[in-house]
């Protein structure tokens, strides 16, 4: 017989661990727009949870507009929010090429992600934490090996994002797209020595990130968020103004 769960058995973090699955299995198309989710009992049962959980974390998903609840006929997912606001969808036709565009859109992540580095160190479970060291340590890999870096650094954004658990970080990256994040060579031209500096920079500036997330440090996440986003903004503009440089 399976023992549930009492509430005073970190409940909160089963209620936001179950929420962040479900949230997972709708993105991912496991449950598409107008299905109907499993019920309380199949959830309870599949997750290994108390029906307590259960009913909070659907209680989340509604409070998120991700699903309804209908009378007498079960729990169904809406629409996803796949399209922006008028005034935001501009940043999907950001130019990865333009160092303009690039700087503009470190600045809105500054603003977005330092509050989520904050949040991921207060609110990350265990699954969570061990998710954003796996994506740190494979954005490593490709630094030594010398391969792009530009799905392993989104993915590793995004798994602090997603450990605020607050859904609307991982939508607001997910709607600028990986093209924001900044390319591992600056310069085609750039020495090895200068490349070699550059990538233990990054892996450094990452390190401290994790490290106060793991830790729980609040303040200290922020900080090396906004220590890294600020970095990657001075290298574009000094990129900037050599390009504005008369020949």
């Amino acid at each position: 017989m399976r023992v549930q769960p009492r509430p005073d058995q970190g409940s909160s973090t089963l209620t936001a661990r179950l929420a962040d699955n479900l949230r997972r299995s709708l993105s991912s198309g496991q449950f598409p727009p107008g299905s109907k989710l499993p019920s309380e009992a199949q959830l309870s049962e599949a997750h290994g949870v108390s029906r307590t959980v259960v009913r909070e974390a659907i209680a989340a998903l509604r409070a998120d507009r991700l699903v309804e609840a209908r009378q007498g006929a079960g729990v169904f997912v809406l629409e996803t929010p796949g399209v922006a606001p008028a005034g935001l969808l501009s940043v999907r036709n950001v130019d990865p090429d333009r160092v303009s565009s690039m700087i503009e859109m470190l600045e809105l992540r500054t603003a977005v992600e330092v509050e989520a580095a904050g949040l991921a160190a207060l609110r990350r479970s265990p699954a969570q934490e061990e998710a954003i060291l796996d994506q740190h340590y494979a954005v490593r890999a490709c630094l030594e090996a010398g391969t792009s870096t530009a799905d392993a650094d989104f993915a590793l954004h995004l798994a602090i994002a997603d450990a605020t658990n607050n859904p609307r970080f991982r939508e607001f990256l997910a709607m600028i797209g990986k093209n924001v994040i900044p390319r591992a060579a600056l310069r085609a031209d750039d020495g090895d020595s200068d490349q070699s500096a550059y990538i233990k920079l990054i892996d450094q500036e990452h390190d401290a990130i994790v490290a106060a997330i793991s830790n729980g440090d609040e303040e200290a996440a922020r900080e090396a968020m906004r220590r890294h986003l600020r970095g990657s903004q001075a290298r574009y503009r000094a990129l900037l103004r050599e390009q504005r440089q008369p020949v």
